[in-house]
């Protein structure tokens, strides 16, 4: 019998599969996912899942006419390939979490009449789970009050390093492991001003722009700590104070958790504009800013930077809660528990 963790790739995805299958130590896992996307980057050599598949899928959404009959037709391939595999592993529940990645194995599942249990991560449902959350056995968000699990499915280690932030000593730029051309320039742009106010630098640059942001650092005189994808994100977060960020939902939700005030640019062409809806939540309880990408004030955004945090981050800590990748996991045995 076997667990099937499926979604992703993008990293907010993959995050909440990551948070969610450590606390189901000594189960049979397993991972469907995609070729595309990050999906391997993440899962390729995972000891905790006893066998990992990436399919041969891609998106729909923004495909020409040629792109999308492709792409139903990869869909329809990799669907018969995952009922095959969870019959092969003798599967209990399908976790989903959305992405391209997931849907060949959510319809799988629904085909086979296994339970799915679906996590939506932002504030405005995507595409394939607003089409699978009427037949879903549970659907979890923490953005919905009918939602069984409130608390956001993050890794305990960003509760662990939760601390009050009061004045700011260091800032973090956050664009993703990708990268993002907007923040990437902003972060240039501030950076002789932060010196002068004797704020340290820290920047995901992107893997792909790596040298060229620690180019122009260097040319502006400044130190800066550049990266690209790092699997100590948690600890880069942690020496900062203030973060200037995109606003996908796992980002958001653990610079939250360690009380980081933040700023955030949503990506513009995000579906449904979900980034916005996700980074609103907080600011709506004026415990985040939000700037469009195209109307980014550069004298605003310093303006910030002199206020005392303590409230905004006392306030960030105490309204999210701890345990919801325990209580995810928790669901999920519920269906191996009544076999």
């Amino acid at each position: 019998m076997s667990i099937i963790m499926t979604g992703g790739g993008t990293g907010g995805h993959l995050a909440i599969i990551k948070a969610v299958k450590e606390q189901l130590p000594n189960k049979t896992l397993i991972y469907i996912g995609s070729q595309k996307g990050q999906d391997k980057q993440w899962f390729q050599d995972d000891s905790d899942f006893a066998q990992s598949y990436f399919l041969d899928t891609r998106g729909v959404v923004n495909q020409g006419f040629l792109g999308k009959i492709k792409s139903l037709f990869l869909l329809l391939k990799a669907t018969r390939e995952s009922i095959k595999i969870l019959k092969k592993q003798k599967a209990t529940v399908v976790f989903c979490v959305g992405g391209f990645s997931a849907a060949p194995t959510a319809f799988a599942a629904k085909l086979k009449s296994i339970p799915l249990v679906i996590h939506e991560q932002n504030a405005e449902l995507g595409s394939l789970n607003r089409l699978l959350k009427p037949s879903a056995h549970t659907f979890i968000s923490s953005y919905l009050e009918e939602s069984p699990i409130k608390a956001y499915p993050i890794k305990e280690e960003f509760f662990a390093l939760a601390h009050v932030r009061t004045k700011i000593k260091t800032i973090i730029f956050l664009g993703g492991s990708q990268g993002a051309v907007a923040i990437n320039k902003l972060a240039l742009r501030l950076a002789p001003t932060l010196q002068q106010k004797n704020i340290q630098i820290i920047h995901q640059a992107g893997e792909r722009n790596i040298e060229e942001i620690q180019k122009a650092y260097k040319n502006l005189g400044i130190t800066a700590e550049v990266f690209g994808f790092t699997k100590t994100l948690a600890s880069s977060m942690n020496r900062a104070d203030f973060a200037i960020a995109r606003a996908g939902a796992s980002t958001l939700w653990e610079l939250s958790a360690m009380g980081i005030p933040s700023l955030y640019i949503p990506y513009p062409y995000a579906s449904s504009d979900h980034q916005y809806h996700n980074a609103n939540y907080f600011a709506k309880k004026n415990l985040a800013y939000i700037m469009r990408e195209d109307s980014i004030d550069d004298t605003q955004l310093l303006s910030l930077l002199d206020q005392d945090f303590s409230q905004q981050s006392q306030g960030l800590i105490s309204l999210v809660e701890e345990q919801g990748s325990q209580q995810i996991a928790n669901i999920l045995l519920e269906f191996e528990n009544k076999l």
